[in-house]
């Protein structure tokens, strides 16, 4: 399976805001969009300024106290996002984003975001995978009894 297998399930909307923007209106999209990461993007969402996800809200809170909202995203956002390719093996990206602790990884191709995808998307895979092994195994099992 391949991380464009996962968007080919999910989707390919990534929802993003310019750099400029207020944490506050970012927060607001995230709970609107029923999202825990937003990309920060100069032109839209093509291309990656950085990323903004709950993880670095709570530190913002730490770090800023009450007056973290009224800062521009750029102020708390994670500037070296580590990015994925629509090929690239959903072990390979599942074991990326345990290893260095990420949970949102932006799927590039040719220069261009084209998806945003989530460990709770990589999970979802792996089990659905491990389902219909477990399936098959169990239908070969009973075919030869």
């Amino acid at each position: 399976m391949t991380v464009n297998d996962i968007l080919n399930a999910k989707g390919r909307k990534v929802v993003s805001v310019p750099p400029h923007t207020h944490v506050r209106v970012a927060v607001q999209r995230m709970r609107l969009e029923n999202i825990a990461a937003i990309m920060v993007s100069n032109d839209g969402g093509t291309t990656i300024a950085g990323i903004l996800s709950e993880r670095d809200i709570v530190h913002g809170l730490v770090d800023h106290h009450g007056d973290v909202l009224d800062l521009a995203v750029t102020e708390l956002m994670s500037r070296a996002v580590v990015t994925c390719a629509p090929a690239d093996s959903v072990a390979s990206v599942m074991r990326t984003m345990t290893e260095r602790r990420f949970r949102h990884l932006p799927v590039v191709e040719d220069g261009t975001v084209v998806g945003l995808i989530s460990i709770g998307d990589v999970v979802k895979d792996r089990i659905d995978t491990m389902e219909l092994e477990t399936s098959v195994l169990r239908d070969y099992i009973v075919a030869h009894n």
